[in-house]
């Protein structure tokens, strides 16, 4: 309870005048006007106590036994109570500001569990704090590449942007607060226009330990200590909010990004829904889900690109190598930029209209070596990163991972199911290229590929997707050439095991020219600008019925641990789908196949004389043709009987197979006819196996009976461009080789 000094004055000198009036002398009455002039020094100060020690000393002298000493005693109790006072006044001022100053600091300390987001939080500050400011201002800084800019400021200031040399980039490089009790001494102070100031005070706030924002307070007197402290702390609860509220920030966000994809039906529908959330958070315009296809970036989702050019690049795609996300997807790092325009790689249409700030990050596969997909969102505005907003992005995109490989699992069911199913009843011929572009699309990492099926003891291309399929369907392997070529052993194979192989690791050009001809699978095949490939073998009671390639034409590294487990997935299906096909090809075979001799019959000449023509065609390589007349054939049909007869011809038709080439395709036309077609083979290399030919069948003999055989040959393009004239030519030219008694004409 505070002292009633004035009422100590009074009583004092109306008791000192009550002892004098009753007479007692000097001494008595004398403490009664010190405490008087005490107290009133004590209250007002000493200008206010040496008059009270002169009316004291003048109403002493009113009494008997007055002397100097009383006035010295007067004079002192006046100058040692002022002291006193002074303290005790200043004392009370201090205690009634840090009172006021503390009770502003609960009041906003109180409103801050209620901003909603951190953006209200930061804004309404100033205006919380804004009698702690008075003279001066208290505003909110947020920083920029170049220093810092005004969010909010009370009263509001003409000033919205500083550099970082003031007091306020001392603080924020600092991490500290800077108390400035006279800004006349400070080098780096920055005025604000119209404002007279003496002090200032710069707080950092921090969100997750990194400063964010800086609380700035400047007025026309010094702050207390206390106030200070109080501040400082003020600013520490503020930091707080800040990291609770990105922690709040963050749950929700995943939490509804997890509701979002567990609604989505479709990879497309599901990126939509995750970037229109993003973007919605974090207060940017624009977004693009991109995914890796081969050598190009598609766009799986995009959100707030309305530039046409920008539209453009979306419907074509990135370029290997262009734009940020290609660097994201080698490098597994997330970028944040806010200076697009210096960055080693970007998009010219972006750069062209004025685009800064991106961030592009990995949205990971379990058992991707590469980013498959990449999240890339930007602004045309420069904006800085903070540390929140980088966390909440990773976890975001570690999320939205996790999301698309349920759905592309999924996808992946369906769509080899709805293949399996489209498929089942189709001729065998139409299956293959489905199939090969299926695989493409499902394996992690294919652009390009091709189906080798196992026919007549040898591996022939049936599909093809990036190459040259008419060329690579003259090129025949063995099953040790594609053993060669799938690099481990046959056991392997048959278990379907799937292998992968980059050009870092295996000369695949090499390797390609050791199993097929240098010049047709180098341009066709391509096999030169093959880096990376997985080969899977489709295997079915005990048999590899076809090899699966899946290639990647620009990085060795495009096949991982997620390619494998989706060629895996293929394996069943295929070897399904391939022996179905297989077993009604065989039925397709026996139409186009004599049933005595096992070679292709008539009407499968025609059909493969066609497909080989047109090749020839196309690609500019010579094709001959062969006529073949046996010569002896029916003395021993008519002498030895059709049993024998019919066994002549079988053996015509092993000497022929054993002397064929590879890629040459013999043919029994009807009776002792037969003939041959030489696919990349000039006329006289036509003749030469004609010759090798005409002597295995003059080999043959049945009870002294000797067979021979006259041979017609024509070339395309010399003797003619359609079958009809090359068939014209061959045949006539059969029939001199008879008239003349000839074994060959050309």
């Amino acid at each position: 309870m505070p002292l009633p000094y004035p009422l100590i004055a009074l009583g004092s000198i109306l008791l000192g005048l009550l002892a004098g009036g009753l007479g007692y002398s000097d001494p008595y009455i004398l403490p009664w006007f010190m405490i008087f002039t005490a107290a009133t020094a004590s209250m007002y100060g000493f200008p206010w106590g040496l008059l009270a020690a002169f009316l004291s000393t003048g109403l002493l002298l009113l009494f008997p036994g007055f002397s100097l000493m009383a006035l010295a005693l007067l004079l002192l109790s006046a100058w040692l109570a002022h002291g006193i006072g002074e303290s005790l006044r200043r004392a009370h001022r201090r205690a009634r500001a840090l009172a006021r100053s503390q009770k502003l600091l609960a009041e906003a300390l109180e409103a801050l569990p209620q901003a909603p987001d951190r953006e209200t939080l930061l804004r309404t500050l100033p205006e919380r704090l804004a009698a702690l400011g008075e003279g001066g201002h208290v505003g909110v800084w947020v920083p920029t590449t170049q220093g810092f800019r005004l969010l909010e400021s009370t009263p509001p200031l003409s000033l919205k942007e500083v550099p970082a040399s003031g007091v306020m980039g001392r603080a924020f490089r600092e991490g500290r607060p800077v108390y400035v009790p006279d800004v006349g001494q400070e080098p780096g102070y920055i005025p604000a226009p119209g404002l007279k100031t003496l002090a200032e005070l710069a707080l950092p706030l921090r969100e997750r330990d990194e400063v964010v924002a800086v609380l700035n307070l400047e007025r026309d007197r010094p702050f207390s200590p206390e106030e200070v402290e109080g501040l400082f702390r003020f600013a520490q609860a503020v930091s707080l909010q800040l990291s609770r509220l990105a922690d709040l920030e963050e749950r929700r966000l995943i939490a509804e990004l997890s509701e979002r994809l567990q609604s989505a039906a479709t990879l497309e529908e599901a990126g939509a829904k995750a970037l229109a959330l993003l973007l919605s958070s974090l207060g940017l315009p624009s977004g693009t889900l991109w995914e890796a296809r081969g050598g190009r970036m598609e766009a799986l989702a995009y959100q707030g690109v309305e530039e046409p050019s920008l539209l453009q690049v979306l419907k074509e795609g990135l370029p290997y190598g262009v734009g940020l996300a290609w660097q994201v997807y080698e490098t597994q790092s997330p970028v944040f930029t806010a200076r697009y325009a210096e960055e080693n790689r970007v998009v010219p249409a972006l750069k062209a209209l004025g685009w800064r700030t991106f961030a592009a990050l990995p949205v990971l596969s379990p058992g991707a070596p590469r980013s498959r997909r990449v999240l890339v969102l930007g602004q045309k505005e420069e904006r800085l990163w903070r540390k929140a907003e980088v966390e909440l992005l990773l976890l975001f995109s570690r999320t939205l991972g996790l999301g698309l490989e349920r759905l592309t699992e999924k996808h992946r069911h369906q769509a080899v199911n709805g293949l399996f199913l489209n498929l089942l009843q189709r001729p065998p011929e139409d299956l293959y290229q489905p199939l090969l572009e299926e695989a493409i699309r499902q394996v992690p990492g294919a652009e390009a590929g091709s189906l080798l099926v196992l026919e007549e003891g040898a591996y022939r291309f049936k599909a093809a997707v990036g190459y040259d399929l008419e060329a690579l369907q003259a090129i025949r392997f063995t099953p040790e050439a594609m053993l060669l070529w799938y690099g481990h052993s046959l056991e392997r194979a048959l278990l379907g095991e799937p292998r992968t192989m980059s050009v870092e690791e295996r000369p695949i050009v090499e390797i390609s020219h050791q199993t097929a001809p240098e010049e047709v699978i180098d341009q066709a095949g391509r096999a030169r600008e093959i880096q990376a490939n997985l080969c899977l073998p489709i295997p079915y009671k005990g048999e590899v019925l076809a090899y699966l390639n899946l290639d990647n034409l620009h990085d060795p590294r495009a096949f991982g641990e997620d390619s494998l487990e989706a060629a895996r997935f293929f394996a069943a299906p295929l070897a399904t789908l391939l022996h179905e096909a297989r077993t009604r090809h065989l039925l397709e075979e026996a139409a186009l196949t004599d049933p005595l001799t096992g070679l292709a019959n008539r009407r499968a000449f025609d059909r493969f004389f066609q497909e080989e023509l047109k090749r020839a065609e196309r690609y500019g390589y010579p094709l001959s043709l062969a006529v073949l007349d046996l010569q002896g054939f029916k003395q021993v049909n008519d002498r030895l009987g059709h049993a024998i007869g019919d066994l002549a011809l079988m053996k015509v038709a092993e000497a022929l197979e054993k002397e064929r080439r590879n890629g040459d395709r013999l043919f029994r036309w009807g009776g002792d006819e037969f003939a041959a077609l030489f696919p990349h083979t000039p006329k006289n290399g036509a003749i030469a196996a004609a010759l090798r030919y005409a002597q295995a069948i003059q080999d043959l003999c049945f009870e002294g009976l000797c067979l021979g055989v006259n041979i017609g040959v024509a070339t395309y393009p010399e003797d003619g461009t359609s079958p009809d004239a090359l068939l014209s030519a061959a045949d006539t030219r059969m029939y001199e080789a008879k008239a003349r008694g000839q074994v060959v004409a050309a």
